[in-house]
């Protein structure tokens, strides 16, 4: 019967075990006695009361200008209060709880009137400045290369037909209907150059 005694340490021991004896062969503690069980009367007894419902008011409007400890502070409480049969609830325990847990704040918050346009408007004047800075590189940049003219591509063409190169299904096949190497649209004015070649 003895073993259901807590042990103490054999240094300082948190507290002082003094049984009693209420019938023969049987053993307890006192409830004071026992840090652990004196917890749980205060948190049985700390959830029986209700939260004011003055501290509930327009919690709304007033949660995301309360401090960070003050928040803790309520949340725990309803925490607490919602470990007692919910029927023990006021309704403002009710609706603050649900709100803090599910309500528009923090990153579930509504964005502000008038984001969408915000946001469309940036992205238009982004697009813009990306297209202006496009247009001018392109006025500052060189011509394209000779090589990139139908003219070119089409002597290519002449040249790998009489170099025979790819005779099975290239240009120089038999019976070649495709465009080559042309994937320009031709140039106005005069062919390139031999030399340029």
């Amino acid at each position: 019967m003895l073993r259901s005694l807590p042990r103490a340490s054999s240094g300082s021991a948190p507290f002082r075990v003094h049984p009693q004896k209420t019938q023969p062969n049987t053993w307890h503690l006192p409830a004071a006695t026992c840090p652990f069980e004196a917890r749980q009367d205060q948190r049985r007894h700390a959830g029986i009361h209700a939260i004011s419902n003055p501290t509930l008011a327009g919690i709304e409007k007033r949660w995301e200008g309360m401090p960070p400890q003050q928040q803790a502070d309520l949340w725990m409480a309803l925490r607490d209060r919602m470990k007692v049969n919910w029927h023990e609830m006021t309704l403002q325990e009710k609706k603050a709880a649900y709100w803090i847990a599910f309500g528009p704040h923090g990153p579930r918050s509504l964005p502000p009137p008038g984001e969408n346009k915000k946001i469309f408007w940036y992205t238009m004047l982004g697009v813009g400045v990306s297209g202006v800075i496009f247009l001018l590189i392109r006025t500052q940049s060189r011509p394209p290369p000779k090589t990139m003219t139908a003219q070119y591509q089409a002597m290519t063409n002449d040249y790998l037909k009489a170099q025979r190169t790819e005779p099975i299904t290239g240009v120089s096949s038999e019976g070649y209907k495709g465009k080559g190497m042309i994937q320009s649209k031709p140039r106005k004015g005069p062919p390139p150059d031999e030399d340029e070649e």
